[in-house]
Formats: structure tokens, C-alpha cells, sequence
């Protein structure tokens, strides 16, 4: 090594990659989710042809509700249900961690809902 820590990576296949449903949706809902054990928000998204699916988010920190509304996020559309307390998770919401709180991975320009990434 070089001085430079180095993270293993491990690889996996095309085949892997496409078993994993990451598409475009637009948020239609946003709510409170106080019984949450972290501050989160209920998200629900538009996916167009795979339908409405709802999440909890902690993204309270960095997105208000209002900044939601209406707003093309990435998800992951495949994973089975999720029980958080008392509400059912149906997707994973993709962003990034941060030290002032998870950011939400960007579509640069309008997509239809449903589109898938390739």
C-alpha cells in the first residue's frame, strides 16, 4: 500500500446488478412519522407502472416536507417488506450519508416514473 487506506470491494455480476429494481418515482405525500425512533418522514411515490409505494425516511434534517412534494427520487422497488414500528415499508429510498444527514440521490432532469437506471 501506498500510505492510502483501500477499501475491498466485492464484485458482483451484470446479472446480480439487474436483479435490482432502482427506478425513478415522484413523491405524491408526505407525513409525520413521530412514532418513529428517529425523526423520520412517511413517503409515498409515484413508480408509474410498478404503482404507489410508501416509505419511512430519516431525511427530516436536510428536506422539509414541502421540499418533497412533487420531487423525482430514486428508489429501490424490490426489496421485500419492511415492518418499522408501526408502518410497513415498500421501498428503499436511495441517498447518501452525511454528517448533516442523508442526501437524496439527484435525477439530473425529469425521467418518466417507473424508469428504471441503467
Amino acid at each position: 500500500m501506498s500510505g492510502k487506506e483501500t477499501n475491498a470491494v466485492n464484485e458482483i455480476s451484470w446479472a446480480d446488478f439487474e436483479k435490482v429494481l432502482i427506478v425513478a418515482g415522484t413523491v405524491t405525500r408526505v407525513e409525520p412519522f413521530p412514532e418513529a425512533r428517529k425523526p423520520a418522514w412517511k413517503v409515498w411515490v409515484d413508480f408509474g407502472t410498478y404503482g404507489e409505494k410508501k416509505t419511512s425516511a430519516q431525511i427530516v434534517n436536510l428536506y422539509r416536507a414541502e421540499d418533497l412534494l412533487g420531487r423525482q427520487i430514486v428508489g429501490v422497488i424490490n426489496f421485500p417488506e419492511k415492518q418499522i414500528g408501526p408502518y410497513r415499508s415498500q421501498f428503499l429510498l436511495t441517498g447518501f450519508h452525511t454528517d448533516q444527514g442523508v442526501v437524496l440521490t439527484a435525477i439530473e432532469r425529469p425521467v418518466p416514473n417507473g424508469t428504471r437506471l441503467a
